[in-house]
């Protein structure tokens, strides 16, 4: 029963080429940009997450803290809703660890008369507990223990992190509602432009008594068809530059150290299917402008 329609919607694009190719590379554009936004997120939130699990916040103590007085800060650090675990390190680790890491500049440690680091605490949070809010407020719970004298967890890091990310999503939202917008108006005045070479056809056809539907479904067909082989274009050169820019990027970095993951088959469909949606109600708006007329 589709058969007829799908014939009659290949055909009207083939005998009208160039308008059909303006609207799919359009489409395609307005997909590139929209993904290229979708898979950045991806990437980004991934590399946000991992960072969250690895997330240290480290509580510096006091100089002159008695060892019961550092396990039941200890107790009360753990007790703390968020907090995954907690390690001790005394000045002389922290000392030792330091010196390893800073093994060519040995130089620097050979006057000092006494250990300036302090004893501290190594805090992990819960993977629960990965928000912004929730961070800031377990460091803010830490450092209001009384033993402890400073808190530190890249507070302004994060919160430029943050803030970029946000710009970027409001960003990606306003460009993919405009080119949406746009595709739609693109898509229903190339629909409008085939229904008036045919619109003598059109008539008859009413004349004779087919129904709207009988008329409207080869333009619908036809308006899916051109979201859906601009989705599939969109998605094509996307994939090129992705798989291009990821292996430049990985070869900068230590082997699985940084690693760019491409967008999920789930989302590919749903990125399908909106741009599916977009020649449809492209067709809608043009056949109920033109019909009603």
């Amino acid at each position: 029963m589709m058969l007829p329609f799908i014939k009659r919607a290949i055909d009207d694009i083939l005998q009208n080429r160039f308008l059909n190719f303006v609207t799919i590379i359009t489409i395609a554009l307005a997909i590139l940009i929209a993904s290229a936004f979708i898979l950045f997120f991806v990437n980004t939130s991934e590399i946000v997450d991992s960072w969250k699990r690895g997330l240290r916040i480290m509580a510096y103590l006091k100089p002159g803290i008695h060892n019961a007085d550092r396990d039941q800060l200890k107790r009360s650090i753990q007790s703390l809703d968020g907090v995954n675990s907690l390690r001790f390190i005394s000045k002389q680790e922290a000392l030792d660890s330091l010196k390893d890491q800073m093994q060519h500049q040995a130089s620097l440690f050979d006057n000092l008369s006494e250990n300036p680091l302090p004893d501290s605490f190594e805090i992990r949070m819960t993977a629960a507990s990965g928000s912004w809010q929730k961070i800031e407020s377990l460091a803010n719970q830490i450092e209001s223990l009384n033993p402890i004298e400073e808190v530190q967890y890249g507070r302004r890091w994060i919160g430029r992190f943050i803030r970029i990310i946000s710009l970027f999503r409001m960003a990606g939202y306003a460009m993919g509602v405009l080119f949406f917008t746009a595709s739609i108006f693109i898509v229903a005045n190339t629909i409008r432009l085939v229904i008036y070479s045919r619109r003598e056809e059109v008539e008859i056809m009413r004349l004779v008594g087919a129904t709207d539907s009988f008329i409207k479904m080869p333009f619908y067909i036809e308006g899916l068809i051109q979201g859906a082989l601009g989705a599939a274009i969109g998605l094509v050169m996307l994939s090129i530059s992705f798989y291009f820019v990821s292996s430049n990027i990985e070869q900068g970095f230590s082997a699985g150290l940084f690693h760019l993951e491409f967008l999920s088959p789930k989302i590919i469909g749903g990125i399908l299917l909106g741009s599916m949606l977009v020649g449809w109600l492209g067709c809608y708006v043009s056949l109920k402008q033109f019909l009603n007329t």
